[in-house]
């Protein structure tokens, strides 16, 4: 199930992580969510009985199995399966060291004091096999002097390994060698943490922070520093540090209120105790005394209920959100701030070309630039500044900032998207510092950090600033995205919605390139054109993957395009849709040549269907996979339940293959199903969409999202060489029947009786269990995919011509949110 790629040396199966905090028992989750099996040590709570009764091992590790409960309940979720929590077993430090003889890795996860780790590390070091990997996950410590006094064979097998929370979640992976690391126990872990866990994995100094923790902690205080020199509001900040320039959409203090504050309190004090010593520049920039109140206060952020923000209630019990004001330390109800460069910069699809909108007001006139101006290129000269101390290159800033902070580019991306020269000879002519790393780029000749050429792997080179010269970016074997292959290979055929790009040996794939990948008509007609068994593309390819670099796969069909349709009552038209979409998944299903579907991210409603529909899917691990067209008043209409429902026959009678229609697995197998569609189910992990039936055990699983496109590749290619043969379309399915729908009505009328539902509500599952048990048939009955189509069509158009649909449509349209009307 994980992508393919084996240790040169003996499998990591086995983990132990020493401390149970919030840190090492998700680090332990994320493990087990890779298939090791661990073991998750804490120490012994105080006044713990002794004894080896099942009560004091109880006690005595109340530490450990409490967190594992937690994590149980945990949001957002840290197993990809709660099932997962088995793998973990729980121990203490004092009866439970012998567990660790047999771990190929020990992280260790206490609490950030030096004292406390070196006096650990002491005592777990005659229980450690002699190959063991020992790496420490600490924040802010040096790494090497935690194991100053182990033996030199100890600090062989000791670096850095620097997890970001949640670990399930934050790509990044910071390694950080220490002078006596074994090079090659830093690469097992490097390539364990790309492939098994699905890490960016970048190499750290071992200076304060590390990479990411520095550059994103200036970039937080100096934030703090000049919304208080601007007399600019949390919320104004927040929105002006948000999605506009590319960075996650919660903003400054928004984000501080989710990791907590009081753990970006200690990085930022880690910073401060060592910035001085270090000679870093800015040293200057420190923690805010209303950010220190804050903290004495115990407002801590999501944790405490109460940080930047907090949520209250009005007089008619509806939900309030306040946030704080610096300057009182009182809150008031969020307004929302208006910033007209804001609200232009919104017309610009790319990131790269807001925030030259941005930075192009006038500071005199504009709050937004006369904010985003020393903001950014303060950023960006401070972070020109931290090479060679905290990274050797601009490649490796840039991939920390964007795994382990999620923005979208790194401060060297978002200079060269803005212009190096153009802003250097503004900061110039106001006397500001320049970077000598800068000069560097500029007295060479060169403009851009980065610069395209195709003839790398990467597509990518930078300008490396200690040879002054440009040099490829780094790509590990197995890597690769749709952009750069594009830039070597260009593009075979191509419209509006979607293109062909040749992989490679006979491999191509369609990507889409509609906002949020919606499904309209031209993705709908290319996928059909270029699967089509007589088409010249069929002709020239061996297999086809769907997939692409998009943050999702597909948030579903266009539905404002058919919520115009529906609004002027063009019925013919909207048939036309359906069965336009139908042909496309029987083109994907029936094409001579193998189609394997890449899903990751948000997979829902028609992009579910594009993949049920595929010969074999390779799943990114992180999948929102669901046919979520009852939450808009509509059900599956291109193939969708169709294919839920040959599952579901499919899965009882390979149970009890004599049970045709009405037997008990046919009826536990159709109400499954029948849940799936009906309640709208979206997986929140590649297991679950297994669980819900999406996803079959022929299908794979790619931990780290930047592998998922070869993975796919290799799997269609796969396929080809096997003697691929499609499908031939079923006219022998076993329809549930009659009765199967009596039990699944008799359902829907007690969720109704129970107020659980609306009569829409009713309305739309009786449709869907219509559809998936085959009508008022005999049970048992054969029938044909076409006839299950036809079942979906009709549905969709009678849904379509309801109000209540409608209003629902339009109210997802405007908020995001589904409406229960």
């Amino acid at each position: 199930m994980v992508s393919p790629g084996s240790m040169q040396e003996r499998p990591l199966r086995k983990a132990a992580v020493l401390g149970a905090g919030t840190m090492g028992s998700r680090i332990a989750a994320h493990l087990a969510n890779a298939g090791v099996a661990v073991v998750l040590l804490d120490i012994v709570p105080p006044n713990a009985t002794t004894g080896s009764a099942a009560g004091d091992t109880a006690q005595r590790n109340k530490i450990v199995t409490a967190a594992l409960e937690g994590l149980k309940k945990a949001k957002p979720a840290a197993f990809f399966d709660a099932a997962f929590a088995a793998r973990i077993v729980p121990g203490n430090f004092d009866d439970h060291l012998e567990l660790l003889r047999d771990c190929d890795w020990v992280i260790e996860v206490v609490a950030e004091n030096l004292e406390i780790k070196q006096a650990l590390l002491e005592k777990i070091a005659p229980f450690c096999r002699a190959d063991a990997i020992l790496t420490t996950n600490t924040s802010g410590l040096p790494v090497a002097s935690i194991a100053a006094q182990m033996p030199p064979e100890f600090r062989r097998r000791w670096f850095g390994t620097h997890f970001f929370n949640p670990p399930r979640y934050m790509r990044l992976l910071e390694i950080i060698p220490t002078p006596e690391a074994d090079s090659a126990l830093i690469a097992r872990i490097a390539e364990f943490g790309d492939k098994r866990l699905g890490k960016t994995v970048v190499r750290a100094k071992d200076t304060p922070n590390f990479i990411a923790n520095r550059i994103g902690t200036f970039s937080i205080l100096n934030t703090a520093r000049l919304m208080q020199e601007q007399n600019l509001s949390i919320e104004e900040v927040d929105a002006l540090t948000g999605s506009a320039i590319g960075w996650p959409k919660t903003g400054t203090f928004r984000l501080a209120d989710m990791v907590g504050i009081d753990v970006l309190g200690h990085v930022a004090r880690n910073f401060a105790a060592q910035s001085k010593a270090i000679g870093d520049e800015r040293a200057d920039v420190t923690w805010p005394a209303f950010m220190q109140e804050v903290l004495s206060r115990k407002w801590l952020g999501d944790k405490t209920k109460q940080g930047f923000y907090k949520k209250d209630k009005d007089a008619e019990g509806k939900d309030l959100r306040l946030t704080l004001d610096w300057k009182t330390l009182e809150y008031h109800v969020a307004a929302r701030p208006k910033f007209p460069a804001l609200e232009m910069a919104k017309n610009a699809e790319q990131t790269a070309e807001r925030l030259r909108m941005l930075l192009t007001g006038d500071p005199r006139k504009d709050k937004a630039a006369a904010f985003y101006w020393p903001m950014l290129t303060e950023l960006w000269t401070y972070a020109a500044n931290r090479i060679p101390e905290i990274a050797d290159d601009i490649v490796s800033i840039d991939r920390a900032m964007q795994s382990g902070f999620n923005w979208e580019l790194g401060p060297f991306a978002m200079w060269d998207a803005v212009g190096v020269r153009e802003t250097v000879e503004k900061m110039r002519a106001e006397g500001k510092p320049i970077a000598a790393n800068v000069e560097k780029l500029l007295t060479a000749g060169h403009t851009h950090w980065y610069k395209e050429d195709a003839s790398v792997p990467s597509g990518k080179l930078f300008f490396d600033v200690g040879s002054e010269e440009y040099r490829p970016v780094e790509q590990p074997a197995g890597v690769a995205t749709v952009a750069a292959i594009q830039r070597a290979r260009g593009v075979v055929k191509k419209n509006p919605g979607a293109s062909l790009v040749d992989l490679g040996d006979g491999v191509a794939v369609i990507e889409f390139h509609s906002k949020m990948n919606a499904i309209g008509g031209d993705i709908v007609r290319f996928i059909t054109q270029t699967l089509r068994p007589d088409s010249d593309t069929v002709a020239s390819f061996e297999a086809f993957v769907i997939g692409g670099d998009a943050t999702n796969f597909s948030v579903g069909a266009n539905i404002m395009q058919l919520l115009l349709a529906m609004q002027e009552e063009e019925w013919d038209d909207v048939e036309q849709e359906i069965r336009s979409f139908q042909a496309m998944t029987a083109a994907i299903k029936f094409c001579p040549r193998p189609v394997v579907a890449a899903p990751y991210g948000m997979c829902l409603g028609g992009g579910t269907e594009i993949n049920l529909h595929a010969a074999q899917r390779q799943a990114h691990a992180e999948l929102y996979m669901g046919l979520v067209e009852t939450g808009v008043g509509l059900v599956p209409g291109g193939g969708g339940c169709k294919e839920m429902a040959m599952r579901a026959a499919n899965s009882a009678q390979s149970i009890r293959p004599d049970g045709r229609g009405e037997s008990v697995e046919m009826m536990e197998a159709m109400k499954k199903a029948f849940e799936t569609i009906a309640m709208a189910k979206v997986s929140t992990s590649v297991i679950e969409a297994h669980t819900l039936g999406f996803l079959s055990e022929r299908d794979g699983t790619t931990m780290h999202r930047d592998r998922l496109l070869l993975d796919a590749k290799a799997r269609a290619r796969a396929l080809a060489d096997a003697g691929y043969a499609p499908p031939m379309p079923r006219s022998d399915i076993a329809a549930a029947g009659e009765n199967i729908l009596a039990t699944l009505k008799l359902g829907i009328y007690l969720m109704r009786q129970g107020e659980f539902i609306s009569d829409h509500d009713v309305k739309v599952a009786s449709h869907v269990a219509h559809i998936l048990c085959g009508g008022k048939i005999t049970p048992g009955t054969l029938v044909s995919e076409q006839y299950f189509l036809d079942l979906e069509r009709e549905a969709f158009l009678s849904l379509c011509g309801e109000k209540k649909t409608q209003e629902r449509i339009a109210f997802t349209l405007k908020t995001g949110k589904p409406l229960r009307n």
